[in-house]
Order: C-alpha cells, then structure tokens, then sequence
C-alpha cells in the first residue's frame, strides 16, 4: 500500500492515514482504507482498530486538485467508492477509535464519526462538515451519522452553515470525546479502545450491531441516486467555479 500503512500491535490494527502532509483523500487512498478495514473485519486476531492520522493533520478531506481534473466516469467512480468505505466502516462491528491528529474538516470528520470514539489533539486544528460551502451536496446518510452523535437538531444547524468546530467546542458538541495534548494522543486511543476489549467479545459485538442498526441501514440502502445529484453538483457552473478558487488560494499559500 502506498497511503494507508498498517500496524498490528497487541492485537490492534493500527491504521494510519499517510498520504502527502494533509492526508487529502483520492481514489486510491480509498480503496486502499477499503482494503484496511476489510483485513481488520475478517482477521480473528485483530480485536479492534486505531485510525492516526499525521501531526497537524487527521485528513483535510478530499483532494480537490487532484478530483478537480477527474474526468466524469473517474468523479463517479470515486464517490462510489468513498460510499463504499463509509458503508464498510460504520457497519465495521469491532471496536474503532479515531486518534484526530490535527485539522479533520470534511470528509475527514466523515471518517471520524463512522468510529466509536474519537480522542483529538488540543491545539488550532479544526473538524466538522463543510460540504455546503465547497458546494458539495450533503448525502442524507451523511446527515444521519452526523445526528448520530451530534442529535439532529445540531447537526442540521452545523451542516447547513458549513461550521468548524475547534477540539474544545467539537468536546462540547459530542463530536469528539476526548481532547488530550498531541503527545498522548495513540495512548489516550489505546486506552478507550482497550476499554472496550475487556468485554466479552460477542456481546459488545451483537450490541455495537444493534444500536447501528438504523444507521448501517442508511448507508446500505442504493446511494444511486446520491451520487447522480452529487455527480451532478460537482459538473455544475457554480461548483466548478468555488472549488476553482479554493485550488488557487491553496496554490498560493
């Protein structure tokens, strides 16, 4: 694999995001977290899972200079994906801990919030989901997992302002659930994760299965018509136009 490098460690795959210094997600990158949790699902050995990212950064999101100059079978062959890793990880039935490095916005925050727990690094880093600004449209699976932890009311508000939220505001919302120094961030992921290995397996297992019950279901149901109004969202005039400025004012940082 080239972007996602594997660890197993006292019987925790650690997974690590590890592609460029902000981790922007492209196709490849995603079938290879696919492979990933595939292998972490299906190995006996394998009692739960850590997802890193790098210092400063969980992942920015999508990589949209590179999605930019995808042509249209590409643009949709890579949402397919991306929904296919989603649904892949919230149906995931061991125990995920997300250690949020750094920045998460976007797609990013999406990884995250598929995790049972999410430990994130103090400092000016930002997460949540800001699809509406970038002028991606919002799936309605992506607005049930974000309810899912922030209550629906919530994550309404943020996901149609586009809000980032800093580690202590992200605390307060429920959108992560621990905040610690960047130096403690895997033993903090290690110790929630290890909290919940000490139960016996099936049972915590057939419980994690059950009270996703509703949102496995979501993500599993035909996205088709998802990623036609996504697909075409992203070949619109004015899509173009904003994600256009945000590839120039990235080249000019």
């Amino acid at each position: 694999m080239d972007f996602i490098k594997i660890n197993v460690d006292e019987r925790i795959s650690h997974v690590y995001l590890d592609r460029g210094k902000s981790n922007a997600i492209d196709q490849q990158m995603l079938e290879e977290l696919r492979q990933a949790i595939a292998s972490a699902q299906a190995d006996p050995a394998v009692e739960g899972l850590i997802l890193h990212g790098k210092e400063g950064f969980f992942s920015a999101g999508l990589d949209l200079v590179e999605l930019y100059a995808y042509g249209e079978a590409e643009v949709r062959r890579f949402w397919q994906t991306f929904i296919d890793v989603i649904r892949a990880f919230v149906a995931f039935d061991k125990p995920a801990v997300a250690a949020i490095s750094g920045h998460s916005p976007a797609a990013g925050c999406v990884l995250a919030i598929c995790c049972d727990y999410r430990v994130m690094a103090d400092g000016d880093f930002v997460i949540g989901l800001n699809e509406v600004p970038v002028g991606i449209i919002v799936p309605e699976f992506v607005f049930q997992l974000y309810a899912f932890w922030l209550g629906q009311a919530t994550a309404y508000r943020h996901l149609l302002a586009g809000t980032l939220l800093k580690p202590q505001e992200a605390l307060q919302a429920g959108l992560v659930d621990e905040v610690v120094d960047t130096r403690s961030i895997r033993t903090a992921a290690e110790r929630q994760l290890r909290k919940y290995t000490q139960f016996e397996r099936n049972t915590w297992q057939q419980s994690k299965r059950n009270m996703r019950c509703q949102l496995v279901g979501a993500v599993e149901a035909n996205q088709e018509e998802t990623i036609e109004a996504i697909w075409k969202q992203w070949w619109s005039p004015a899509t173009r136009s904003i994600i256009k400025t945000i590839i120039d004012n990235l080249k000019g940082h």
